[in-house]
């Protein structure tokens, strides 16, 4: 199964469209100059006006994670790189464009200027040259190669995603750098005993990027040097079916199974394929999760099942939120499974969404779960930390999670629920436009459903529109989300099938109709109710869930919740609005406890107090 690409999938307006819009915002108004400080000063170059700082807090510098005094400096124009990279590929971005190419411009320049001054050729970095050389001492450095990694990953995705030939130069030189490197630390290890420093310093993502270069070009030192990345020590727990993961660094692990994943793909190996299985057993189905899919504590995993032993002010760091999400596309492409569809549905609204500012488009490094919690957003520019990268990729994932492609059957599956428009071409040559939006009622259509058959006012009333360019028959199939409650509904033209023909079309999770499309509109409503979700070690404590989307309960102290389930205590609040959609979406307050408080989307929450898990009578 093929996931369509950002280029053949355009998101239009709703939740999602305005977040990209904000991020797009974000990454516009960031200096071109500032996102190359550190590349700048490692190649000697002068930056004007900065000779000399006799007001630092004057200067228009990045600071946090990006200041010249931090050792992971430089790792954001990898980032940054990629989401623009993302944007262009999508929208025909000119603006961005051009900001990419004078940075790549600007990087090839810094290459050779460093070669001139004496480092070995290719090198070129926001680091010195030695912090990788340390990695072979037992001196501590704080991870170079996750900074190098950051860069080749922005340079392949311009590379890849916008035919940059620059891009390919610089990585071209890398490539010959990492080449005599990687042998030299290998050497060193063999003669003088102790760890390769090829593993060493937050690694992982080594493996999935040269496995990506060697795809994309079919270069042979890009193959060589994913096999140099490829013995890693956590493979070795994996084949034994250990657990490599608890109390280990969580976002230095799941970069591994995205090497794992893409070297299957490169090779087809099947031992990469079960490694890529068996870490997502270990890290989800026998570790269970938060309702928000977070596992982590402090940036480890939590061990299995002790999910509420480790409620804290530094619960689910976003990277890995965005990580899991990836290596969750990686299997629902292999398999088509739709719980991967769903664990990737309920990320993007309790990690994506709720982890990015809905007004100034800043991430939140971790999600706090303890009562009366607040949310700790970073500021644009004097911060920096790793969750400022992966939250600009992060929205720019959407379009490629929607719409994926079984060729073979002619098959057209919907994966995610986002309003959205793509032009799917077939292997016989034709062409399907394929249109999504959502079905709630608004001042310029009508509802699809009766409103008094609840249908009218939800987000998961949808609308699909097909339209083929040849007379042959084509499956759309769409999932049935786990969180349905009861029957999906259908329409077909304004016509309603019964119960008998839907569960006909249901199978595997999926619902599927199969015709040659020409222009008719397919209503669909999948039915939800609050739920009660449990911790598991702490069956008396529970987290309120609306279909995927976790709800945060507006107090600043722990509440008791009495009821038997959820849709018992709470009653829906609609408010008519002007924004997106005219009402607020799973706003409820509770009903008949000792204290009522009010719910909200953990994804609206700004700057209130909130609680994700209550004790339940």
């Amino acid at each position: 199964m093929r996931l369509l690409d950002r280029k053949e999938v355009k998101i239009l307006p709703g939740l999602f469209a305005e977040r990209m819009r904000l991020n797009r915002s974000y990454l516009c108004e960031l200096d071109t100059r500032c996102l190359l400080q550190n590349y700048y000063l490692e190649a000697g170059v002068i930056m004007d006006g900065i000779q000399v700082l006799n007001d630092p807090s004057a200067a228009r510098l990045h600071w946090g994670w990006e200041a010249p005094t931090c050792q992971l400096r430089g790792h954001f124009l990898g980032h940054w790189l990629s989401a623009a990279a993302a944007i262009v590929a999508n929208e025909q971005d000119e603006e961005l464009a051009v900001r990419i190419r004078f940075v790549v411009s600007e990087l090839k320049r810094l290459q050779q200027l460093n070669e001139e001054g004496g480092s070995t050729p290719g090198w070129v970095a926001p680091i010195p040259e030695k912090y990788m050389d340390i990695l072979m001492t037992d001196r501590y450095i704080w991870s170079p190669q996750y900074t190098m990694h950051k860069l080749l990953m922005g340079l392949t995705h311009v590379a890849l995603w916008l035919d940059s030939q620059e891009a390919l130069d610089v990585l071209s030189g890398l490539a010959d750098w990492y080449l005599a490197w990687t042998e030299k630390a290998t050497k060193r290890a063999e003669k003088n005993g102790g760890n390769n420093a090829v593993f060493a310093g937050e690694q992982a993502g080594m493996l999935e990027i040269w496995a990506e270069l060697y795809a994309g070009t079919k270069d042979e030192r890009y193959r060589i040097l994913a096999e140099r990345y490829a013995d890693n020590g956590l493979f070795e727990v994996l084949d034994r079916d250990g657990d490599p993961l608890t109390d280990n660094h969580t976002n230095a692990s799941i970069p591994l199974a995205h090497g794992a994943a893409r070297m299957y793909e490169v090779t087809g190996e099947e031992r990469w394929k079960k490694r890529v299985m068996t870490f997502w057993k270990k890290a989800v189905t026998e570790r269970g999760m938060y309702a928000t899919t977070g596992n982590n504590s402090g940036e480890f995993w939590i061990p299995p099942m002790r999910q509420g032993a480790y409620l804290s002010e530094t619960d689910q760091e976003f990277c890995t939120v965005y990580n899991m999400v990836r290596l969750a596309e990686y299997l629902y492409a292999w398999t088509g499974e739709t719980a991967y569809a769903d664990y990737i549905e309920r990320a993007l609204y309790n990690g994506f969404l709720a982890q990015q500012s809905r007004v100034s488009g800043m991430p939140t490094y971790f999600l706090p779960m303890l009562p009366g919690s607040r949310k700790k957003w970073g500021s644009k520019t004097r911060d920096f930390w790793c969750c400022f990268g992966t939250m600009v990729q992060a929205q720019t994932l959407y379009p490629e999670l929607i719409y994926s492609l079984d060729e073979q059957n002619r098959t057209i599956h919907v994966a995610q629920y986002i309003p959205s428009e793509a032009g799917i071409r077939m292997p016989e040559g034709d062409t399907v436009k394929l249109r999504q939006t959502t079905g709630m009622k608004n001042y310029s259509n009508q509802a699809f459903f009766d409103e008094r058959g609840g249908g009218a006012l939800s987000r998961w009333a949808l609308a699909f529109t097909a339209q083929t360019d040849s007379d042959k028959p084509v499956t759309l199939s769409f999932r049935v989300p786990s969180w349905c409650d009861g029957l999906p509904r259908v329409m077909i033209d304004g016509a309603s099938c019964d119960e008998k023909e839907v569960r006909s079309m249901i199978k595997d999770g999926s619902l599927t109709l199969t015709r040659a499309f020409m222009g008719e509109e397919v209503a669909i409503y999948f039915p939800d109710s609050p739920v009660f979700e449990p911790l598991p070690d702490e069956p008396g404590m529970a987290a309120v869930r609306s279909g995927p989307v976790v709800l945060a309960g507006l107090t600043k102290k722990e509440v008791i919740l009495s009821g038997k389930d959820a849709a018992q205590i709470l009653r829906q609040r609609m408010t008519h609005t002007y924004s997106t959609f005219p009402w607020q979406q799973d706003h409820y307050r509770t009903a008949g406890q000792e204290e009522n408080i009010t719910f909200v989307p953990l994804y609206e929450v700004e700057d209130e107090a909130y609680t994700v898990y209550f004790p339940i009578v």
